[in-house]
């Protein structure tokens, strides 16, 4: 993908959403400004009650169907019912003049466009025009063009890698991205594909033996969630900049198998998702990747960070250090008994022996440590942060809780991996010590 002003400009905040948004306000106006008596007293009206209907349906629908835990915020209501009015005014201009119907359909665009802003913006899910496009990565490579280096750059027991590596001649400056197929050879669980993050000191000449973290995107969505949404490139790529290329080799596979599919990270009647990560993921990486061998460090946001609660608690022999973006206390559908149905067919004995509250109330975790992190405005997502927060240093592990500004937003989950990667750093052997987490 050629580097373009447009295609790069931020679509969050900046001089495009601004545009768009008072493109939308002068559509808005255009199909409310007529006159006539039947106009204002049953056309607007109409119009009126349809978006608020249709928001409503909206919200009954995530009740009913749950495609995802959480119901729609009041904010995201609202321009559903914008969207739909602006729609139910457009068609009451239809018997009108040809220009005016023109118009009308030129108004409504910009009307739906400006939702679709304002609604990105509040989850921070496309940071600029490209994203939100789809358009294909300018660092995108083939992972079985790039050969086998043999040696490796390994640090000695207990050395951090830092203080052995050196820049080759010729290592690229960035890192790259690639597609790759993580089958579910041992859970048997259906995915999409996966997106790697290969960083500078993978690339070069000679390769250092790098830690691996995987994340886990939020639901519903995918693997690619973490490119787009949460800038993962850029992020690393940071990081990696200012330590010579070193950073983690970041594998983001698919846990749910579709875009709306949730199986909880769990074992359970809806999928094998914990053997897949804890598994058959473990196993590709050691097999298809020059990384170090050993335990693993995971992450994610949202649906992502309860599911790298429940990995860390479940399996902590593969994955001791963990990362909690505005996670769950509680792998759930939306309801608690819903989700012990789905799961368990009701037995809540079998729930409780995989629920990470359960397990941290019984079992001690001396080696693992983990950082959680929450938007402070997020008002469901922090309590259940200081809950997990005190639950896991009662079960003995070194836990900190990161409170960021914000809310529960993808903006705030790329914000906080940057923050978090210098711990993850030291916790897997890659850099030297640097204090406590970041608070």
């Amino acid at each position: 993908m050629f580097a373009s002003p447009l295609l790069d400009a931020p679509l969050i905040a900046g001089l495009l959403p601004t545009m768009i948004s008072a493109a939308g306000s002068a559509g808005a106006v255009f199909l409310l400004a007529r006159s006539g008596r039947v106009w204002w007293m049953r056309s607007v009206p109409v119009a009126l009650a349809v978006g608020v209907a249709l928001a409503a349906v909206a919200e009954l629908v995530v009740v009913v169907v749950r495609p995802f835990p959480d119901l729609l915020p009041l904010r995201m209501l609202a321009w559903i019912a914008v969207a739909a009015t602006g729609t139910a005014l457009a068609w009451a201009h239809r018997r009108a003049a040809v220009w005016r119907r023109v118009v009308a359909v030129v108004a409504l665009l910009a009307v739906v466009a400006t939702c679709a802003v304002k609604a990105n913006s509040f989850y921070g899910y496309r940071p600029t025009l490209a994203t939100a496009l789809g358009l294909p990565a300018h660092d995108e490579i083939v992972l079985a063009t790039l050969p086998r280096i043999m040696p490796l750059v390994v640090a000695p027991p207990g050395v951090p890698l830092a203080r052995v590596w050196h820049v080759p001649p010729g290592m690229p400056r960035t890192g790259r991205i690639a597609h790759a197929y993580i089958p579910g050879r041992r859970s048997h669980f259906p995915t999409r594909a996966a997106w790697l993050y290969l960083p500078p000191a993978y690339l070069g000449s000679r390769r250092a033996q790098l830690p691996v973290l995987v994340l886990v995107p939020g639901q519903p969505g995918g693997p690619d969630d973490w490119l787009l949404a949460g800038r993962l490139a850029a992020v690393v790529d940071a990081f990696a900049a200012a330590h010579d290329g070193l950073a983690p080799v970041v594998v983001v596979p698919d846990v749910t198998g579709s875009p709306f599919g949730n199986p909880l990270c769990l074992d359970s009647r809806l999928g094998a998702a914990e053997t897949y990560l804890a598994d058959d993921v473990p196993a590709w990486v050691a097999t298809h990747l020059q990384v170090a061998p050993g335990p693993l460090a995971i992450g994610g946001f949202s649906f992502g960070g309860t599911c790298a609660l429940q990995l860390a608690v479940r399996r902590p022999e593969v994955y001791p250090t963990f990362l909690d973006i505005s996670g769950q206390s509680e792998p759930s559908l939306g309801d608690h008994a819903q989700t012990v149905q789905a799961t368990y067919d009701g037995d809540e004995d079998a729930f409780r022996r995989v629920d990470p509250l359960d397990e941290l109330a019984h079992r001690r975790f001396p080696r693992s440590a983990g950082l959680l992190a929450v938007g402070r405005d997020d008002p469901d997502f922090r309590p259940q942060a200081e809950q997990v927060a005190a639950a896991a240093q009662a079960a003995g592990m070194t836990v900190t809780l990161d409170e960021l500004p914000g809310g529960h937003s993808w903006s705030m989950a790329a914000d906080e991996l940057g923050r978090a990667l210098p711990w993850i750093g030291v916790r897997t052997g890659l850099l030297v010590s640097a204090g406590p987490p970041p608070s």
